[in-house]
């Protein structure tokens, strides 16, 4: 089946990227499906900092997954996505994809590099949020540098197990329960030695509670790293004004509508994908008032400055806000 193939044109947010070709579908899981990606032609493709990811279309839509290599020179890239039912159709459609079938993908994207710095890296997974860390793993074999992992995954349901279990030895700890795995969090958040650092993945539930219990014990906020792989439930919030300076229109955004949303009514296209407040591609410029910031993107030091906003998710604690659009 060919998901999208030329001559479909390719989304905004893969424009500028490459057409691949899929030469292996592996299952890891009943849910979880590996794809290998390459140039048709057998060209090397660009190099990647671990931990990136790729825009991928399926059909008009788009989404991004984890590429689980170490980024070192690759001759292909590898992605691993796990089937959501009630999602927006991507999942799905990527399980339907076979050998042969092109995609457009965007050059790959990083949010969540290995710190330069760090003497050891203490890696975080839980479920799909193996497929980052892997990618970490890999890179820090690759340079000489030290890494360990606690995978947290129900039985029969991890992938990427055996790779890990090659890859790291006696570094990965796996967990299938959650008291197992708050003994181990809590003996090697005790035990790491000084210029570790922590990479944490998996759903914003488990990571605020392991990125919470670290701060409790003192880990400083330079060496805690995080990749969402969901965003959480967020209530409808209050009704606001939008002033779009250069179009000179206001916009009033109700309580239960987003921001992306009245943009897209009053007929402005704003680059997006996730819509979630994760994937950082509907950043807008703010010229006054203070956005309530509840993407899982900007730092809390960008959030501080309230000079940009996700207007998918993010609000306004003003009656109005001024932006740049």
């Amino acid at each position: 089946m060919t998901i999208t193939a030329l001559p479909i044109t390719a989304h905004p947010a893969v424009e500028g990227g490459l057409q691949l070709e899929v030469t292996d579908v592996s299952p890891q899981t009943e849910s979880i499906v590996s794809i290998t990606l390459a140039d048709p032609s057998g060209a090397r493709l660009p190099p990647y900092v671990p931990g990136s990811h790729l825009v991928v279309q399926y059909g008009s839509g788009v989404n991004a997954y984890s590429l689980t290599g170490s980024g070192n020179g690759p001759s292909e890239y590898n992605i691993s996505v796990l089937r959501v039912e009630d999602g927006a159709g991507g999942s799905v459609a990527m399980h339907q994809l076979d050998v042969g079938d092109r995609v457009y993908v965007s050059r790959p994207r990083s949010a969540f590099a290995p710190a330069s710095t760090a003497t050891h890296h203490l890696l975080i997974a839980a479920g799909i949020g193996i497929t980052p860390v892997l990618s970490h793993a890999r890179a820090a074999a690759d340079r000489g540098t030290t890494s360990s992992l606690i995978y947290v995954y129900r039985p029969g349901a991890g992938a990427h197990v055996e790779e890990a279990r090659d890859l790291l030895g006696d570094g990965l700890t796996e967990c299938s329960d959650r008291n197992s795995f708050h003994a181990v969090l809590t003996e090697q958040l005790m035990t790491q030695s000084l210029g570790t650092h922590l990479y944490v993945c998996g759903p914003v539930a488990f990571m605020d509670a392991v990125l919470d219990q670290a701060r409790e014990l003192g880990w400083p906020p330079a060496r805690l790293h995080s990749e969402a792989f969901g965003a959480a439930e967020l209530d409808d919030g209050e009704p606001f004004t939008v002033n779009l300076v250069r179009s000179g229109l206001k916009l009033d955004v109700p309580a239960g509508v987003s921001l992306l949303e009245t943009l897209e009514k009053a007929g402005k296209t704003i680059p997006n994908m996730c819509r979630k407040g994760i994937c950082g591609e509907c950043v807008l410029p703010v010229l006054r008032g203070t956005p309530q910031h509840r993407d899982l993107y900007l730092t809390d030091q960008e959030k501080a400055e309230n000079t940009t906003m996700m207007c998918c998710v993010s609000r306004s604690e003003d009656p109005e806000l001024e932006l740049d659009l």
